[in-house]
């Protein structure tokens, strides 16, 4: 059974950082391109990060480039996401999920986790 465990989230004031963990079971975990999806109250969810299998290519969304990075280490069975200088805009419910075929939207993953609340006070 594929299970995907977020974990990592809190509450942390705008400027801070958070780090986010994904541990995988059920699957080839080095085999799949991994991605970060956040969804807040009232919005879809949107694409924030994903990490290619081998960990050299990396895709981040715009909001995020450059505060955000995304990392994996296969012999463990997990993703990570540092999240620094966080703002109140990046409050959310933050979801990992494995790519099944090309593309960042919510339909090219699957096996998502629960997800992890993120809550950034101003």
């Amino acid at each position: 059974q594929v299970q995907l465990v977020e974990s990592g989230g809190g509450l942390v004031q705008a400027g801070g950082s958070l780090r986010l963990s994904c541990a995988a079971s059920g699957l080839t975990f080095s085999s799949y391109t991994m991605g970060w999806f956040r969804q807040a109250p009232g919005k879809e969810r949107e694409f924030v990060a994903a990490i290619a299998w081998r960990g050299g290519t990396t895709y981040y969304a715009h909001s995020v480039k450059g505060r955000f990075t995304i990392s994996r280490d296969n012999a463990k069975n997990t993703g990570y996401l540092q999240m620094n200088s966080l703002k109140p805009e990046d409050t959310a419910v933050y979801y990992c999920a494995a790519q099944l075929r090309a593309g960042c939207g919510t339909d090219d993953f699957g096996s998502w986790g629960k997800g992890t609340q993120v809550t950034v006070s101003s």
